[in-house]
């Protein structure tokens, strides 16, 4: 059985949490001050240690340095509301997750249940970590160079926790992608993992994205609404383009950061969530905060692990292997043998890409479809031609027919996938069978302009 330590010199709050713990499955021994949770840690070291940050003695946090395996040790801190800025002193220091007073058990629960298989899994992302180093590759990232054996670290590192965190990057670094290794490398990998782009969204529906509405509650609710922050409860949020969230809603989502709870638009009863939140940004978060477009206690809270996603400038060691791997992924799933010539090879290393592994991705798949069996130059790698930014814009003229606005969406979005048609119904939000009776339809419709055209002639 897993043993926790908790300490807390309130005797009441000690045996509360002792009760629950015992509930859970846990052994449990407590202490009242830094002394006496020092003298249970001689005896017997825990899975679990669940520590008020202000003991009579001392901060909580202290005892961290007092563990003989910090790595086998979740540590989860428990504070006033007053005093969040202490718990993310103590994340920083090592904790995995914390609590605020008064305690929501439905969370402490949650906590819980999610430690005794802390121990594994940390065991279980060093072996992953050690196999994929030679491989390449962890999780859902490809690479090699120096820059992402650092990444890949300081993954390992905090994706088994609960620990906020930052990711800062470059358009197209691959920061939803390291959102989602974060959670699949997590305790909360059964659970969902849900991204929103916080600039995509008009203003006035993020709310109700993020945290869901009631019926009625404003013009166009004819229904209930479930929010990211419900859906996902047990798992991990994505909030990408962070910087791009209005003011009013950060006061919202700082409330979730630090009570754990939400409102839905239209009511006033808060609701709870166990849900980790990893934040994502391509701007400088510390410089949105210095021109007033971004709360500095937000800003705090969210930067608890800050993570920096190096762009493919610096990594110029992994563009063979990931156009390799771009192209075999194409050809897998075509089932072709498409293959590059050493001069197309050469090529990648004379462009900058600034649109990074998304521009390199978008060249793999046009040199593709352009080639016959051999990818044999760079032709396609100048700036004006290719610009990862305008790649997935399409202008039409108002007035423009909506079946001739579906087929030039459909047809570019199956150009930007590859020509993977899985992958461009799951971009299109349509089914695979959508997909292909469009394709016909588009195919007989051009079928039957010819026949015109040549009636005409």
């Amino acid at each position: 059985m897993p043993h926790a330590l908790i300490v807390d010199d309130d005797r009441d709050t000690r045996d509360w949490l002792t009760e629950v713990a015992r509930q859970e499955g846990f052994t449990v021994a407590s202490a009242e001050s830094l002394r006496s949770a020092r003298s249970q840690l001689e005896h017997q070291q825990p899975d679990l240690l669940l520590t008020d940050l202000h003991l009579p003695d001392g901060n909580g946090i202290e005892l961290v340095g007092d563990l003989d395996k910090i790595a086998e040790t979740e540590i989860i801190v428990i504070t006033g509301h007053a005093s969040i800025d202490s718990a993310v002193g103590a994340l920083r220091a090592g904790a995995t997750d914390y609590l605020t007073k008064p305690i929501d058990l439905d969370r402490l629960v949650s906590m819980l249940r999610r430690q005794p298989r802390t121990l594994d899994l940390k065991h279980e992302i060093g072996e992953l970590r050690d196999e994929l180093r030679k491989a390449g590759r962890f999780g859902h990232l490809y690479g090699s160079s120096p820059p992402m054996q650092t990444l890949y670290d300081k993954m390992a590192r905090v994706a088994p926790t609960s620990a906020t965190v930052l990711l800062v990057g470059d358009s197209g670094t691959g920061k939803e992608l390291a959102a989602r290794t974060l959670h699949d490398l997590s305790k909360r990998k059964r659970a969902p993992f849900l991204a929103v782009n916080c600039g995509a969204i008009p203003a006035q529906l993020i709310e109700s994205e993020l945290f869901g509405h009631e019926k009625g509650s404003f013009p166009g609710a004819d229904q209930q609404h479930k929010g990211f922050f419900d859906r996902a409860n047990g798992g991990t949020v994505l909030l990408d383009e962070i910087t791009e969230m209005s003011l009013a809603l950060q006061v919202k989502l700082l409330r979730v950061l630090e009570t754990g709870t939400f409102v839905k638009v239209g009511t006033s009863q808060p609701l709870a969530t166990d849900v980790r939140i990893i934040a994502a940004t391509n701007k400088q978060p510390a410089k949105a905060v210095a021109e007033g477009k971004f709360r500095e206690d937000l800003f705090h809270r969210l930067n608890v692990f800050p993570i920096h996603l190096p762009p493919l400038r610096e990594r110029a060691g992994d563009l063979e292997m990931l156009a390799e791997h771009f192209l075999s992924e194409l050809n897998a799933t075509e089932n072709t043998a498409k293959r590059f010539s050493p001069r197309a090879i050469s090529a990648l290393f004379q462009h900058s890409w600034p649109g990074n592994v998304r521009e390199l991705r978008n060249y793999v798949q046009r040199a593709y479809l352009l080639a016959d069996t051999v990818i044999d130059d760079g032709a396609e790698l100048d700036s004006e031609s290719f610009n990862a930014e305008d790649d997935d814009v399409i202008s039409v003229r108002i007035g423009t027919p909506l079946h001739e606005i579906e087929q030039r969406v459909t047809l570019a979005t199956l150009v930007r996938c590859g020509n993977v048609k899985k992958r461009a119904a799951e971009t299109l939000g349509i089914s695979l069978k959508t997909l292909y009776n469009r394709l016909e339809g588009y195919a007989q419709r051009e079928h039957q302009n010819a026949g015109r055209a040549a009636e005409l002639a």
